[in-house]
């Protein structure tokens, strides 16, 4: 049984995966049985009372002691996005025997690439406005969808169902800042953790430029794939995708292990 540990990015929580973990576990149902663990990161989703850490390595330990309450024990396999995939870095650095491998969709660390590449300039003035104005909460969903995705269908329903789940469980504004506070003051290992990783990169990501994942890529050495026209939710725009590249992945690392 591998226990699969999925980590979501800035002020999303485990409901934003939507169908891909059932895409995942059926890809993967023929080679390995799979313990998929959903977490929340502090902040957000059912924790969204709870105060975000301001800095990287403190969303570890939570993850670490939340794992330990569900009695999920080592070793474990990370596939998180953005602000998790920082966290899995961290995560790797720190206690590298505790996961036996790390996918990591979309990142961007520094100090490998510059801040206009980590959050694309055309983003500011939007997001600077909701932010001091306001805005609805279809309003915010709206625009955080038009960031994210770029092939995700039913979109009218899918910002739907995330302004009702922001209503649910609101993202405080102190909360969204630590989160953001944290991704800035994280500063990745320049040399990669030990456990095996594969990069995944969208090339039409209009958040985060895919530059970021193939610098890191290319100077952490680490196997990478880049999908030609999804957005930064890689898992939303086409999860089938994400599964298939992991299992390759999965396969071959198998194969060249040493006997």
């Amino acid at each position: 049984m591998t226990n699969w540990i999925f980590l979501r990015g800035l002020m999303r929580d485990s409901r934003h995966w939507g169908d891909f973990p059932a895409v995942f576990r059926r890809e993967h149902a023929a080679s390995e049985r799979l313990n998929i663990v959903l977490i929340d990161l502090p902040g957000n989703g059912s924790l969204n009372r709870m105060q975000s850490p301001s800095d990287v390595h403190s969303m570890v330990e939570h993850c670490r002691r939340e794992l330990a309450a569900r009695h999920i024990q080592p070793p474990y396999t990370l596939l998180a996005m953005s602000l998790g995939a920082m966290a899995t870095v961290a995560w790797a650095e720190r206690y590298p025997q505790e996961l036996a491998a790390c996918v990591l969709i979309n990142t961007s660390l520094h100090p490998f690439s510059p801040f206009h590449q980590r959050l694309r300039p055309e983003n500011y003035p939007s997001i600077l406005k909701l932010a001091l104005l306001g805005g609805s909460d279809a309003a915010w969903e709206s625009h955080i969808l038009h960031m994210t995705s770029n092939l995700a269908s039913e979109r009218e329903r899918l910002v739907a169902r995330w302004s009702e789940w922001r209503r649910q469980f609101p993202v405080a504004r102190a909360n969204a800042l630590r989160q953001l506070w944290a991704a800035s003051r994280y500063r990745a290992p320049l040399q990669n953790p030990p456990p095996p990783m594969l990069i995944l990169a969208a090339a039409a990501d209009r958040l985060v430029s895919p530059d970021c994942s193939r610098r890191l890529a290319a100077h952490w050495r680490t196997d990478f794939a880049e999908h030609p026209t999804a957005g930064h939710d890689l898992p939303l725009d086409d999860g089938p995708w994400v599964a298939q590249h992991v299992r390759r992945w999965l396969q071959r690392s198998c194969n060249n292990r040493p006997r």
